[in-house]
This record gives structure tokens, sequence and C-alpha cells, in this order.
């Protein structure tokens, strides 16, 4: 992981095009009480309302998170919703000027409603669109168009983000390729399901998923083969520079017209949401590619990226802290095989899912230790822990946090090993490994709704105790069983 995470660091701020299809994505969460007395419906109270950005403005949400320079070009309505969309993307630090006003279609709107099961296990239940598939008229085509080529001498890359609402006509992305192409700029496409592709001709690349490539190749892609297969048949019917096909769990197929072939297999992941993972895997490879990588490490990278996102719940973006701490935690998957080895996270990614989860109305416990030898004791009191809240993290010291606190012998089992062994127990929701000789900095940074801490301790000697109760917080202090000790059960064991 060395050469991507020198990548990462040195990917600097290129500046990306976007062109293609404006969306609002629109959320009302809520709770799923009951059937509903009027209809066999389930009835939904509703709690929250959110709205991000879709389809093209969702890649340049995106990018712009990974720390690109980055441009939109796309239509909107004149009504209230296409307003609402270009004053997020310019408060975001988009440049929005390439995003007309058109009056004779709506804004594109995505609306999810999504359910709560007795306050908890969020599910999607329905979405409503709001929109037209009708492409854009010749004036409206030709003002895009113009913005484009002014646009185009100020980029790195030209993504095309390809939705099938309208925006990415044939002449709009026969401009963007030729223009591009006398800049010496490339232009990767994600396009839309079925339909003619002959307008992709002459782009660098796309990135098609396994149902859309085997629809454009007449294919049933099932193997690894099949995806190089129906690669290569893209590349060479396209005029591409390199086919790729997105496997989702299978990671992606690269034929590359200089001869490579390859699968870049992702690792497995808790999928909790696969939206927005081809647009994140989109904005990754693009911004990879803009600051100078070859497709082979912006595949890899992307697989990542893409990796990070569908963990979180609904289209989220992901950082490059988050790509590095991912990258940094490699050691860790030394284990991809044993249960529960996902659940080990750095305190950024952490962070970002704790995020997710408390917008899904979930409650964070916390609590710590060195775990150096589990016994039955830490089982039953994690259990205890667990019971307090939606969701238990155990903050584990680092090998040299436990030398600090129990000597040079300390600990038995280094931290890679402690901390798979803690994620492999049901009740452990996540650990994350610290340094300090205590987690205040952790406790702070995650702001836990409950503190756990064992009742050989008073409140008044948790450390973060006041700190979360400042806050509305609460301090548990969790039974211990009798005769386990870890310190008793190393000295039985130098005694056997």
């Amino acid at each position: 992981m060395t050469d991507l995470t020198e990548l990462v660091q040195n990917l600097g701020a290129p500046r990306v095009l976007v062109v293609g299809d404006v969306m609002l994505d629109r959320y009302v969460w809520g709770n799923a009480e009951r059937i509903s007395q009027e209809a066999p419906v389930i009835l939904l109270r509703a709690d929250k309302r959110e709205e991000r950005l879709g389809g093209a403005s969702s890649v340049a949400t995106m990018l712009q998170a990974l720390g690109a320079r980055t441009s939109v070009i796309g239509a909107v309505g004149t009504d209230g919703d296409g307003f609402h969309a270009r004053r997020i993307l310019t408060d975001l630090g988009i440049d929005a000027d390439g995003v007309v006003a058109d009056p004779d279609r709506p804004t594109t709107v995505k609306e999810r409603y999504i359910g709560r099961a007795q306050a908890k296990h969020p599910q999607q239940m329905i979405r409503v669109d709001y929109e037209s598939r009708e492409p854009v008229s010749d004036a409206v085509e030709r003002r895009l168009a113009d913005t484009l080529v002014a646009k185009i001498r100020e980029a790195d890359i030209v993504l095309v983000s390809d939705y099938d609402k309208g925006v990415c006509t044939p002449g709009l992305l026969r401009v963007a390729i030729e223009v591009a192409k006398a800049r010496g700029i490339r232009v990767i496409a994600d396009p839309t399901r079925g339909g003619d592709y002959a307008k992709y001709r002459g782009c660098s690349s796309m990135t098609p998923n396994r149902l859309e490539a085997g629809l454009a190749t007449n294919r049933n892609i099932r193997t690894h083969a099949e995806a190089l297969t129906a690669a290569a048949q893209l590349r060479d019917t396209l005029s591409l520079e390199a086919g790729i096909v997105t496997l989702d769990k299978d990671g992606m197929a690269l034929a590359h017209t200089d001869g490579r072939s390859a699968i870049f297999p992702t690792r497995p992941r808790q999928v909790y949401d696969i939206t927005g993972a081809g647009d994140m895997v989109m904005a990754t490879l693009g911004l990879a590619l803009a600051a100078g990588a070859d497709y082979e490490p912006a595949i890899r990278l992307a697989n990542i990226a893409g990796g990070l996102e569908v963990e979180k719940i609904g289209v989220a973006t992901v950082t490059r802290d988050e790509i590095l701490a991912d990258l940094l935690h490699a050691p860790f998957r030394v284990a991809e095989r044993v249960p529960g080895a996902a659940k080990v996270a750095a305190l950024p990614q952490l962070l970002t899912e704790l995020d997710s989860r408390r917008r899904n109305g979930q409650k964070i416990a916390f609590t710590n230790g060195c775990f150096d030898v589990l016994h039955a004791g830490h089982v039953q009191y994690l259990a205890e822990a667990r019971r307090q809240a939606d969701c238990l993290v155990v903050a584990l010291n680092s090998d040299t946090s436990v030398k600090q606190l129990k000597g040079p012998a300390r600990p038995l089992n280094p931290e890679v090993a402690r901390a798979l062994v803690l994620a492999g127990l049901q009740d452990v929701d996540f650990v994350t490994i610290f340094s300090d000789k205590t987690p205040i900095s952790v406790i702070e940074a995650i702001r836990p709704d409950v503190l756990v801490k064992g009742a050989d301790y008073h409140k008044s000697d948790v450390v973060g105790a006041d700190f979360v109760e400042s806050y509305g917080g609460r301090v548990h202090l969790a039974d211990l069983r009798a005769g386990f000790s870890t310190t008793n059960l190393i000295e039985r064991m130098k005694a056997a």
C-alpha cells in the first residue's frame, strides 16, 4: 500500500470539470411505527429531512471533499429545487457557473423515505422521482457547449456523469471529446444504462458497471474472464484508451490498448448502502488520473474509496484522511477472512461511521482497556457495555501505551492480535487503537452517549466522565465477574 499512500499524499489540487445531470437527493427519515388505518401501508412518522446533491453534482461534491478544484456543467429547472441545488454547489466551493437554468424542465429530484424499525435499522421504503428524460433543447445545448469550451481550457480532466436526464446529448459529448483531445486531456465517462453508447466514442475511458457493460456488449458477465472480454470489446468498439468494467464486490476489470489486462480486486467490506458507490469510483479514478497517476494505481485507489463509501448510509463523501487511515490500517487486514476484522478502524474512519449511525438515531457506548489476554470477565463486561447503547466502540491501548502502564514485559499479545480478538466478539461494533496513556483525546473526538468503565472505579476516577456528562451523556459502571484477572491468569500460565 506504500505506493498508494504516496499517491494520496501527492494528489495536489487537480482541476476537474464534471459534465452531466445535476440532481437533488432528498431524504425523509422517520420511525416506521404501524400500519395505516386508511390503507395497508406502513405509516412513517417523519422526524428529519435532509437534502444532498446527486448525479453529476454528487460526483462534484465527492471531488471537492477529496481536495479537487471542481467545476460543473449541467442543467436544472427554474424552480426552487434548482436554485437550491446551485446554492449548495456554490456553498461547497464548487464552480456552478456552467449550471444552466432551463425553464422547460424540472430539476431532477430523487426523494427517498427511510424508515427505522423500533427506532433503529434504517431501510429505504420508497423512492419518488421528479424528472424529465427528454434531451435539452438545441438552445440549451448550445449554451452548455459554449460554457464547456471555455471551462475545458482550465481543466486537467473531464468527467462525464450521464444519468440519462437529458444533458449528455451526443452533440454536447462530441464537443467535450474533441476539445479535450485537442488540449491533450482525458475524458472519462460513467455511462447511462442501455441506450446508444456511440456517443461515448473517443473518450479516454468509461466505467460501466457489470449490468451496463453486459447490456452494451450483449454479454452476461459472470466471471473475471467475461469482464475482461467485455472491457476489451468496449475499448475496441468505442476507440477508448482503456476499457474499465466495475464489478461491485469483485473490484474492477481493465483492458488497456497497450495490452494490459487485469482484474483489480477489492477487499470485503461491511456494506450498509451501495448508493453512490459508482460516483465515488468515478470521482477518485478521475482525480488520480488528473494528478498524473497511471490507470492501475488510479483503479486501486478508486476501489478503496468506493469500499469506504458503501460502509456509509446514503450518498456520502470520503476524504483523503479517511483513505490514508484505511491504507495505514493495512496491518489489520492480515486476517481479512477473520470474522469481524473489518470492525478495526482508525479514528478518522470511525468518526465518519459514527456520524452516519447518529444520523440514523443510534446511541454510542464507549469503553477502553488493554485487553491483553481476553477472558470470560472481559466478555461479560463488554456484553454489559453493549447493552447500554446501539453501538459499542472499544478503544484499545497500543503496544507502546500498554508498556507505559504495565511495564516492559507487556503486552503478551501485540495490538493487531488484540484488536482482532476483540473485533471477533458479537457485542463489539468497532475497535480503534490509541497510543496515549489515557483515552481522553479519543473520548473528546467521539463524544459517546455512554462512557462505560468497570465497577472497581469510582465515577470521579473515570477518565472523561466530567466531559461526557457536560453535554448530557452518562457514565455507567459495569459489574465485574469475580475470580478473573489478566495478571493472575498470566501468573498461573507461567507456573504451569
